[in-house]
């Protein structure tokens, strides 16, 4: 990454060839990193219209401040003592004569803190949480209207502790910090065409007492801070300026800093560390079927699993170690978070195979079942029959068939991206099944499969899983390869979308995948191996061996409910499509839907970039007719009749 930070300003001043070089880098249309005295530092992703002022006041304890400009792509934090000495007064003008003499116009943010206070009922003398605060000063006759209401309309939907903020406008006192002189003249604003706002926040963020942070709260209240501060830099651009940007996204760094990559690498380096799904499938379901069904289905089956390579604790001391608080950027800082919680969750699990205690883990990395989902999975049990799904086995192919077909679906991405190294594989230790793991196609050695549905496994394994984990390996943050916390209802849901858009989505598959969300539910009920298996046969009508696979899926390691989440995803994108969704962006790697936003603004403002691979299906006119089928209120039942094109 280009920067100018082999000018360093010396120990007191900006210097003049600091200044130039700054300048001239703008003018480049380059990225500005420079260190000011006194611990400062000036950051500029590209020329942009804007820039965020933070200042410290050398006579009080302001914690956290700082953090909300930046994470901006334009920012500048200097100490407050005597701006007009050292160069800083210099340097921030002849930024705003730069830029502004390229756009059209300039605007100058500065933000400090209100004084610390404490909240108390005033009947019980109960100390409260307070409600957000800010106050925006425009000042001068000469300022953006238009501006000043978005920002002030866009604060007022922040929430923090549960209450909605509140918002003032004072058009009479100074857009400054108390204490500190304005960093530019009413006089150059004029000339210039500058325009200056100043913005106190009520510091909820930290401890009035010892002003120590409030992390959570930190992280939420920065990310809402930053979006309604971007909302207002994009309404500043469109009404002041030349530039016209696409989305108020746009307006964020185009670059991720070493921070960002040293901490995605790290969390990526480790979900590599293990194959979770492989290492908690049995290794001997078919033995196991076989005493299972042998004995009359009264005792429940014995599992056993590939032994663990490494020590769980160790793996999980490393995962704790990553500085994920050192992200400056909010949203990335919240999504490494999350996915650092859910990875020690996962090495938990691992050290609690075969036990009671990796249920537990697993509500906590996959959730219970809620009333709705399990309502919708007895709905499709009900409206089903059996007819439908013995349908699908009329004719069947064994796993070397099927591996062919499998090779020529990869063979068709190979084509499309030298990149795209994926390998199909029958394993002697998987006995029955499909599986990808990282960016290989694992096939069970006695697997045999509905001819009928070759097509739709082919979309939902090659088509979704592999194609998200090369499209996600092709973009600077490696996590969108491994996945993102939470991202697997959504995977799984595009991939069961798949199998619609391709005319292969049978009503017997339904009621598979309606068990498995029963099961799951039941499983965290309680409830034991052989009273799920003879619900499955007595009640829902499964063939005992079906039933067994079903009850196997959710049961192994000691109950795992992730299988729920296939029609809980399936649910999930058709409300995202029917509320206008588009599915490409979906595509560019793995991620949950509420990541959805933060994906948008990495490309919006660059760092993100187009995905080499698109599925097959995309391509197809039928496939597209299905998906143009789907609106506001298709349910998943009417997907069985919607595939008919």
């Amino acid at each position: 990454m280009a920067s100018n930070m082999n000018l360093v300003a010396d120990n007191e001043t900006i210097t003049a060839a600091v200044i130039e070089d700054v300048c001239a880098r703008l003018l480049a249309n380059k990225r500005v990193r420079q260190p000011l005295p006194g611990g400062g530092m000036l950051e500029m992703d590209r020329m942009l219209p804007f820039l965020c002022i933070y200042r410290r006041d050398p006579n009080r304890r302001d914690e956290g401040t700082a953090q909300l400009v930046r994470s901006e792509a334009s920012f500048l934090s200097a100490p407050g003592s005597s701006p007009d000495r050292g160069g800083l007064r210099t340097l921030v003008r002849r930024i705003a004569q730069t830029v502004s003499g390229q756009l059209g116009s300039f605007l100058l943010l500065e933000v400090w803190s209100g004084e610390d206070e404490l909240h108390v009922d005033d009947t019980t003398g109960e100390r409260q949480l307070p409600e957000p605060l800010f106050r925006i000063m425009p000042r001068r006759p000469h300022r953006p209207a238009g501006t000043v209401a978005t920002l002030g309309h866009a604060l007022k939907q922040i929430r923090v502790h549960r209450k909605s903020a509140i918002v003032e406008i004072n058009r009479e006192a100074n857009n400054h910090p108390n204490g500190m002189k304005p960093l530019i003249s009413e006089r150059a604003e004029m000339s210039i065409g500058c325009h200056v706002l100043g913005l106190e926040v009520r510091p909820l963020y930290r401890d009035a007492d010892s002003g120590e942070i409030y992390d959570r709260v930190m992280r939420s209240y920065n990310r809402q801070v930053s979006h309604a501060i971007k909302k207002t830099f994009f309404a500043f651009a469109q009404d002041r300026t030349t530039v016209r940007p696409e989305h108020y996204f746009s307006f964020g760094s185009s670059k991720l800093s070493s921070q960002v990559l040293a901490v995605d690498r790290q969390l990526s380096d480790l979900s590599h560390q293990f194959k979770f799904l492989l290492l908690v499938t049995p290794i001997n379901a078919q033995r196991s079927w076989l005493d299972f069904s042998q004995g009359g289905y009264r005792k429940s089956p014995v599992f056993q699993y590939r032994p663990l390579d490494g020590d769980p604790m160790l793996l999980k001391r490393r995962v704790t170690k990553v500085a994920t608080e050192k992200v400056e950027d909010p949203a990335l800082s919240h999504i490494f978070r999350q996915t650092q919680y859910e990875l020690d969750r996962q090495i938990n699990m691992l050290a609690d195979i075969g036990t009671s205690r990796f249920l537990h883990g697993s509500l906590q990395v996959y959730g219970n079942v809620q009333p709705r989902l399990r309502n919708l999975a007895l709905k499709i049990l009900r409206k089903s029959t059996t007819e439908n799904q013995k349908g699908d086995q009329a004719e069947m192919l064994g796993s070397r068939a099927f591996f062919r077909l499998a090779e020529k679906e990869v063979d068709f991405y190979r084509k499309q991206c030298s990149a795209f190294t994926a390998k199909v594989t029958i394993r002697d230790d998987i006995y029955t099944g499909l599986m990808v793991t990282g960016g290989e196609l694992l096939i069970g050695r006695e697997s045999r499969l509905s001819k009928a549905r070759a097509e739709a496994l082919l979309q939902h394994e090659v088509g979704t899983h592999l194609v998200t984990y090369y499209n996600g390996a092709a973009q600077p943050l490696r996590l969108l390869r491994s996945g993102l916390a939470d991202y697997d209802a959504l995977q799984e849901g595009i991939a069961v979308l798949s199998e619609y858009l391709v005319g292969g989505l049978s009503m017997g598959r339904l009621r598979t995948l309606a068990a498995r969300v029963v099961v799951a539910d039941e499983v965290a009920r309680g409830s034991s191996f052989c009273d799920v298996f003879e619900r499955l046969v007595d009640e829902m009508r499964f063939e005992p061996r079906t039933a067994y696979t079903i009850a196997l899926r959710v049961f192994r390691g000691g109950g795992l409910t992730k299988d729920a989440l296939y029609l809980r995803g399936l649910v999930e994108i058709l409300e995202y499509l029917g509320a206008g969704g588009e599915i490409e962006p979906l595509l560019l790697g793995k991620f949950a839907v509420e990541h959805v936003p933060i994906v948008r603004e990495l490309t919006l403002c660059g760092v993100l970039r187009k995905p080499p691979l698109r599925p097959r299906y995309l391509d197809s006119p039928a496939a597209l007719q299905r998906l143009k089928k789907i609106e506001r209120g298709t349910t998943v039942i009417d997907l069985i009749d919607l595939q008919r094109v």
